[in-house]
């Protein structure tokens, strides 16, 4: 199960289940992909082909949402931990 967390533009935010628990969101674009720490600040994990210009527009949605993303994926995290 990867539940996706909002929809935005042309991303896809998410995270993938049985994934490690320090909070990151995955971000999909155009078949490329990139993961975003949310703790202790936002920042890049790891990039897979999605240019600068658009990781830059990427980070300034992951930092707007952080703390709805980061609720999300205590609750998806919460619900893997008690199944």
């Amino acid at each position: 199960m990867s539940p996706v967390f909002r929809r935005e533009n042309e991303y896809t935010f998410k995270i993938y289940s049985n994934e490690e628990e320090r909070m990151h969101i995955h971000v999909l674009y155009d078949r490329q992909e990139a993961k975003f720490w949310l703790e202790p600040h936002v920042e890049l994990a790891k990039n897979s082909g999605i240019p600068e210009h658009k990781l830059n527009e990427i980070k300034r949605l992951v930092e707007k949402y952080a703390d709805n993303f980061k609720e999300q994926f205590r609750q998806h995290i919460g619900k893997r931990i008690d199944d």
